[in-house]
């Protein structure tokens, strides 16, 4: 015969002592495995333009760099190409996406991305909504 306990019998077993702390866990403002960002979601469209010889943006002269603004991504992926994405991470909603090894990473879960937005793992599996590039001079153009 097998010792193993119901759900509900180890529910209960917790009483007050294990529901309490249970709740004060998850109530705590602080504590970031409970804090829920669903209601953050990526926007489906983008039109805005970087100028890459202001300071704010000059780290796109840098094949490997990124910078995050209007919560997109985006990162110099090549001498000639670019790649943007959602910082909205489309495994839990945070804005935490980052562009690192030439992929798109979130360091909450670990999901992560290609330069198409495509996921790579289980936590990435829903993929990042993508943005398309161009670059005229010292312009480049984020768009839908």
């Amino acid at each position: 015969m097998s010792d193993k306990i119901k759900r509900h019998e180890f529910l209960k077993s917790l009483g007050l002592k294990g529901a309490s702390l249970v709740a004060v866990y998850c109530g705590a403002s602080a504590v970031s495995s409970c804090k829920n960002e669903t209601g953050i979601t990526p926007s489906s469209s983008a039109d805005f333009t970087l100028d890459l010889s202001q300071a704010a943006y000059s780290k796109l002269n840098n094949v490997g760099s990124y910078v995050v603004t209007q919560n997109v991504v985006v990162a110099r992926v090549s001498s000639t190409a670019f790649a943007a994405v959602t910082q909205i991470c489309s495994h839990e909603g945070r804005s935490a996406v980052i562009y690192s090894s030439g992929g798109f990473y979130c360091p909450e879960h670990g999901a992560t991305f290609d330069t198409s937005g495509k996921g790579l793992n289980a936590n990435g599996s829903r993929g990042l909504t993508a943005y398309k590039t161009t670059l005229t001079g010292n312009s480049l153009r984020v768009y839908s």
